[in-house]
């Protein structure tokens, strides 16, 4: 089946068979900020940005995308310059064995998209979809709040 997108700013058109996810679909595309984690869509290793919405590519299959925008973490630098997101994650140190990091930034990238009254429970609730075995989120939760610029909860509001 052939499926034409969008993907991190250039037209693109492939072929697919039926039943073929997006996260195949990408990462044969040497697409690798896109993990292969649970294929159950519950631990956000695959996150994309689809039509500027956070969302698991291992969930959605290819006949869906067509004439969609699809964004990865690839489309956020240059490779001269970071993103505002990923300074933060860096500046933080939230980056340690690095696997969920991509999955993070792109949630909080679809968090600021959203306009919506951004707070600390917001971005929360956005990284809520990306497991991580390694921080804690603290850090990254830290570097989502500068990011954003949003005060910090100094009332202990848990992870």
């Amino acid at each position: 089946m052939k499926v034409q997108f969008e993907l991190n700013g250039r037209l693109v058109q492939t072929e697919s068979a039926p039943g073929s996810t997006l996260m195949e679909v990408l990462r044969s595309r040497e697409l690798y900020s896109i993990k292969h984690g649970c294929d159950h869509g519950e631990c956000g290793a695959c996150t994309v940005l689809i039509d500027s919405k956070s969302v698991n590519a291992c969930l959605i299959l290819m006949h869906t995308v067509d004439g969609r925008k699809i964004e990865t973490l690839e489309n956020f630098s240059d490779h001269k310059s970071m993103h505002p997101i990923q300074k933060e994650f860096l500046h933080e140190g939230a980056a340690q064995c690095g696997y969920c990091t991509p999955g993070m930034i792109l949630s909080v990238e679809a968090l600021k998209r959203e306009r919506v009254e951004l707070d600390d429970f917001a971005l929360r609730d956005a990284l809520n979809g990306n497991l991580c075995r390694c921080t804690g989120y603290v850090k990254p939760v830290q570097a989502g709040l500068n990011a954003l610029k949003i005060p910090q909860d100094k009332g202990g509001g848990g992870s």
